[in-house]
């Protein structure tokens, strides 16, 4: 793993909510970047980062001591503290799009590049939402985007929904099969939302079957992800037809999902197989802290991959893949499993940011 002679001062804008904590406890000791600011509203200006999240702190692990004692600033108020004394922000805001967007352009006006895990730049025409083993040549499109704002060293790139982080790796992984009709359901844990059972206890024994906003997020992100950079912009790919169902269940953490499969060419469960395990993966030559080695994992026995069990695969980065058969309507079925606050949140804006 590459060390730096000094690590990187970064600023976590949205600290106080779960994936801001989950942010602060990934990054406690990472060997490049180390946390000095934390912002987050107006309310907790002012406080100490523990005075404001001890009462709601989601994470299993305690608050980090010295992230614990930073002096919380206004994501509003205080931009000209971070832009002078950060290097780069993660977003981690939850708000209205339209304040998203204001504050990240602000902070990138001001020369900071800002890494966000929001939705609301994902289909902004010059700004690349990246997952970083499939599409990391998009991130070329910055310096058209710092043209296009006239900015100097500030831009910003975006993260995909946590719901497509599971399959969108394995129609990657086989595309020289040309996947052509999805039909995918994911099973959401409550974290997803912002969740706990303590906070959330409407969901113990409970499974809602609608989420606002996931299914159409699922069935169109991959064609950005799989998009080409033509003439100053991105081009949506034709991707296959994707269906999506998306449900939130009684779990903690773990986006379980499954996915049927049809290809336009003949392949074979081995075929499958081989290709999960031998995928090219671009980030392997880079050495990047928090890159899971391996990126797909598959689970020959019959009840893997498990929520419980298999969720923090590659310290929660890796994804896993088991039970692939024969589908009777389409070709193929299986089941595949990631870490949504982790590798669906936090722990891919830390990797997005080291790529």
């Amino acid at each position: 793993m590459k060390k730096l002679n000094k690590k990187i001062s970064v600023g976590i804008l949205g600290a106080t909510g779960m994936v801001g904590q989950q942010l602060v406890c990934l990054l406690k000791d990472h060997p490049w970047f180390t946390v000095t600011y934390v912002a987050a509203s107006r309310r907790s200006s002012g406080k100490t980062y523990e005075q404001a999240v001890k009462e709601r702190w989601s994470q299993k692990e305690s608050i980090p001591k010295d992230a614990g004692a930073l002096t919380i600033y206004s994501i509003e108020d205080d931009l000209d503290t971070f832009s002078k004394k950060c290097s780069f922000v993660f977003s981690a805001i939850d708000a209205d799009k339209d304040f998203i967007k204001k504050i990240e352009e602000a902070y990138a006006r001001k020369g900071l590049p800002v890494i966000s895990n929001n939705s609301a730049h994902r289909w902004t025409s010059d700004i690349p939402m990246i997952m970083p083993e499939i599409n990391p040549h998009h991130l070329d499109i910055i310096p058209i985007q710092k043209k296009n704002r006239v900015w100097t060293t500030g831009f910003i790139v975006t993260k995909p929904n946590c719901s497509i982080q599971s399959y969108v790796p394995l129609l990657h992984a086989w595309k020289d099969f040309h996947p052509q009709k999805v039909i995918v359901s994911t099973y959401q844990a409550i974290s997803g939302a912002g969740k706990t059972f303590k906070t959330w206890p409407e969901m113990i024994d409970n499974v809602i079957p609608h989420i606002g906003g996931e299914e159409e997020k699922s069935e169109k992100e991959p064609s950005k992800i799989f998009g080409e950079i033509k003439k100053d912009e991105f081009v949506l790919k034709d991707i296959p037809q994707i269906s999506a169902s998306c449900i939130r269940v009684p779990v903690t953490d773990g986006h379980l999902a499954t996915i049927n499969i049809q290809f336009e060419k003949k392949v074979s469960k081995e075929d499958l197989i081989e290709s999960l395990k031998n995928f090219k993966n671009p980030l392997d030559i880079l050495d990047l802290p928090s890159a899971p080695k391996p990126f797909l994992t598959y689970f020959e026995e019959d009840d893997r991959p498990q929520t419980q069990l298999d969720r923090v695969l590659c310290s929660g980065m890796g994804i896993s893949v088991g039970r692939i058969r024969r589908d009777s309507v389409l070709d193929w079925k299986c089941v595949a499993l990631s870490h949504n606050t982790i590798r669906g949140a936090a722990g891919g804006s830390v990797l997005t940011a080291e790529l």
